[in-house]
């Protein structure tokens, strides 16, 4: 399922135990749905988190561009010291 999915159920979810119509049953369950959805998403972010690319630069502490103009860069490793 992809974040935007997962996220618009979440808004579909919200929206119907919002309204005050929903039996207990019914909330009990969108609930443990959303919990679910809740922990997909939060998966989806940090591994979106975590291929955040980030910008190379030379010693003098410019901006590296490639061949084609665009700044050089490479996949974020949070155990990497800058």
């Amino acid at each position: 399922m992809s974040f935007e999915t997962a996220y618009k159920r979440l808004e579909e979810i919200l929206e119907k135990m919002n309204s005050g119509t929903v039996s207990l049953d019914d909330s009990l369950a969108l609930y443990e749905e959303a919990d679910i959805l809740i922990r997909t998403c939060n998966q989806t972010l940090t591994q979106a988190e975590q291929r955040i690319e980030v910008l190379v630069k030379n010693r003098q502490g410019e901006l590296l561009l490639g061949e084609d103009g665009r700044p050089v860069t490479q996949d974020f490793n949070k155990n990497r010291l800058i």
